[in-house]
């Protein structure tokens, strides 16, 4: 069955700006700087995904790595930011590589490091209301989607139909 998990991802100006550099645009995995940040396993599985050699991603911490390691090719995140379900992505390939993850998004050491990757196969802007999944069955009116959340299986088939027509309709951008 196909996992469905809803991301923060535009909800902060670093936030913001690592979207318009992972997920606005697709990223040359192949170039300098980036492959050889991969494992050679994780470059096949990116090239055989995405064979442009681009691909747009987006990450997790470290805190998450347990949830992280169950993702698959064909699970379904919902973007979030700024009250509304912004994009939704299909995953290609998800592992863990935190010098890869610096070397997309140069966090503030400080703040938060990124240890999990994953590639997006496809793309979908949204531009959804939280009121609208409010609406569904299994979801509560006023949850803001805060952090990294994996839905259980009945609210995840809930959201891949209510999200079809998006997903069937749009052209990936």
């Amino acid at each position: 069955m196909v996992q469905v998990f809803i991301q923060p991802s535009y909800g902060t100006p670093e936030a913001r700006r690592h979207w318009s550099e992972t997920l606005a645009k697709t990223v040359l995995f192949r170039s300098a700087g980036f492959a050889e940040l991969l494992d050679p396993v994780d470059l096949a599985r990116l090239n055989t995904v995405h064979q442009s050699g681009r691909a747009r991603f987006w990450g997790a911490t470290a805190r998450h790595d347990k949830r992280m390691d169950s993702l698959a090719t064909g699970d379904v995140v919902l973007l979030t930011g700024q009250k509304h379900v912004l994009a939704i992505g299909e995953v290609g390939h998800g592992f863990r590589a935190p010098a890869f993850a610096r070397s997309l998004w140069h966090p503030d050491p400080a703040k938060c490091l990124w240890s999990n990757v994953y590639s997006l196969r496809r793309f979908w802007l949204a531009e959804m209301p939280y009121e609208e999944i409010w609406a569904l069955p299994g979801f509560n009116a006023g949850d803001n989607f805060m952090g990294l959340r994996f839905l259980a299986p009945e609210k995840a088939e809930v959201v891949l139909a209510h999200t079809a027509s998006v997903r069937e309709v749009a052209a990936p951008a």
